[in-house]
């Protein structure tokens, strides 16, 4: 189990802290959230491990789930076949989410690994305001940069759940990263609006105290 000064060492832990102490309540349709706008989350590799080892991260799942919806998989099925059931609330198909943009990725990730050039068009784009969605991505935009031969992965959330999503998008950025045949020199997360449910604050009060067991509710 971590410790306060351990988690202190946490990147993650802290824009969690942060939410707590100094977030704003707001209502929305789906319940009181505590909030803050316009924070960022830059992570080198060493930060990533830190995470990685102090908090508890499906990652088989999550491993599973970004391939599926790099394969386009709409079919809300074909996840739970693979242990996700936390799509089960949008019912038999995705609508113009996730997997609509994400198979865009693998042509993007073979064209970044065949010219590895220092180009700034090196980005993929998630969501339409416009568009039809029984759940519109919350993470609206990937870039893929090239520094002195390392890579810096770059993205931007609209929204983040701060308990449940932000650990998820963090691992899948990295997941992303991983097959870019470049070193990482880090993953930066910009984050319109971050937020904590208020069914969950407590727990999450309970995490940064250490207790690494507690669970978290879906709020949809």
């Amino acid at each position: 189990m971590s410790n306060k000064n351990d988690l202190a060492m946490n990147k993650y832990y802290r824009i969690l802290d942060k939410v707590c102490t100094q977030g704003k309540m707001q209502h929305n349709k789906k319940g009181n959230i505590k909030y803050l706008l316009n924070e960022q989350l830059s992570l080198t590799p060493v930060d990533l491990l830190d995470i990685f080892e102090g908090h508890n991260i499906a990652r088989k799942k999550l491993r599973n789930e970004l391939q599926l919806f790099m394969q386009g998989e709409r079919s809300v099925e074909k996840y739970r076949e693979v242990g996700i059931n936390w799509w089960d609330y949008c019912g038999s198909i995705l609508v113009n989410s996730y997997p609509t943009y994400f198979e865009k990725l693998p042509p993007l990730i073979a064209k970044i690994n065949r010219e590895k050039r220092n180009s700034k068009n090196y980005v993929l784009f998630l969501g339409a305001t416009d568009a039809e969605s029984n759940q519109a991505p919350c993470l609206s935009l990937v870039q893929f940069q090239i520094d002195e031969g390392e890579l810096v992965l770059s993205a931007y959330q609209r929204s983040s759940d701060a308990s449940l999503g932000l650990p998820s998008d963090i691992y899948h950025l990295y997941l992303m990263a991983r097959q870019i045949d470049l070193s990482l020199k880090s993953i930066t997360l910009n984050l319109g609006n971050v937020h904590i449910y208020e069914n969950n604050l407590e727990n999450t009060r309970l995490l940064l105290e250490g207790n690494e067991d507690v669970k978290f509710e879906l709020n949809v």
